[in-house]
């Protein structure tokens, strides 16, 4: 049983609309339309069942964001495929269903199925047919029609997966169009764990992103992440779920080569380690006067770094206990 989480954040989308797009046999009803309205108590979070057909679905959607203008569109599995058509609003597809058409094949979709949740209209079960299959398999066609017309588009649209989903695997497909993926540890649905460790922070780098926030940069190396046998420093992630809430963090790693796949292994290692998305957060330099910000957490001695160092294992900083003291202390 995952472990329940009651946790909000009161500052995040404040004021703002946020809309769910909820997945196929699925409803406004669902634990994730009421998760999303406990983690973000001071958004408006619009979610409505949607229609099954599916060119009936994309119009209503069409026609609610006209009327609503969400900031932000959340889509999970059929429901992210209609979102990323969702042209000119900023978007997060979790474990989006491209392949909706050969999804539902497989996985022996076709005939009499039940709701996961009540709908409002009352209606509990329906019927899908090969004529419902082949609808959702020529609406999936109409994907991606508008992502290459700019890379502001392309930066509006964050794709998020789950590593172990035995349902839908559509992380490269959406790499070949959008470069903001992040892989997750987890399967299909859209748990408590994974909305609170990967999408609310992406939500709020939406959210900086949409108001202009300019927040204090803070590197980590990730040598101070790490111990010497390669495992997550006791207390780091704890630590580092704290600061993102304040700082613009981001993720120092030594460059001796410049091999793609050491970068690649080094993201996923932080990805790893924090339980958190990574994507355009890591920074290779051997040369810390280069970066400009305000803080760095290195077991080094930073003295070339213009900001401020902690550093990790001085008398000051033992631990990563120590560091969250600190910086509880000089933000209140």
């Amino acid at each position: 049983m995952e472990k329940q989480y009651h946790i909000e954040f009161p500052e995040l989308m404040k004021g703002k609309k946020v809309m769910y797009v909820h997945g196929f046999a699925s409803s406004a009803q669902s634990g994730t339309v009421a998760l999303l309205r406990q983690l973000m108590p001071n958004a408006v979070v619009v979610a409505d069942d949607i229609p099954l057909v599916p060119h009936e679905a994309i119009e209503y959607l069409h026609r609610r964001c006209e009327e609503e203008k969400p900031n932000l569109i959340i889509g999970s599995s059929a429901g992210g495929m209609m979102t990323e058509q969702l042209y000119g609003y900023d978007r997060i597809l979790v474990n989006p269903a491209f392949q909706m058409g050969d999804t539902m094949g497989k996985h022996g979709m076709i005939g009499k199925q039940t709701y996961q949740n009540p709908r409002r209209d009352g209606v509990q079960e329906f019927i899908v047919t090969k004529a419902l299959v082949k609808q959702f398999a020529e609406l999936t066609e109409r994907c991606f029609a508008a992502e290459s017309a700019s890379a502001e588009e392309q930066a509006r649209v964050w794709g998020l997966f789950g590593d172990n989903d035995p349902l839908v695997h559509t992380f490269d497909l959406f790499r070949e169009h959008y470069p903001q993926a992040v892989k997750f540890h987890g399967e299909h649905r859209l748990i408590d764990s994974v909305a609170i460790h990967y999408l609310v922070p992406v939500i709020r780098w939406i959210d900086d992103r949409q108001e202009g926030r300019e927040k204090p940069v803070l590197y980590i190396t990730l040598d101070a992440m790490r111990d010497g046998y390669g495992k997550v420093r006791s207390n780091m992630h704890k630590t580092f779920e704290k600061l993102i809430e304040t700082y613009d963090v981001y993720f120092v790693v030594t460059a001796p080569t410049n091999d793609h796949d050491f970068i690649t292994q080094s993201q996923e290692w932080i990805e790893d380690a924090i339980s958190a998305p990574a994507y355009n957060r890591v920074i290779m330099t051997n040369k810390s006067s280069l970066l400009l910000g305000d803080f760095i957490i290195s077991t080094d001695d930073e003295k070339a770094f213009m900001g401020t160092c902690i550093q990790l294992g001085s008398p000051d900083f033992k631990c990563w206990e120590d560091i969250e003291t600190y910086f509880s202390r000089i933000r209140n």
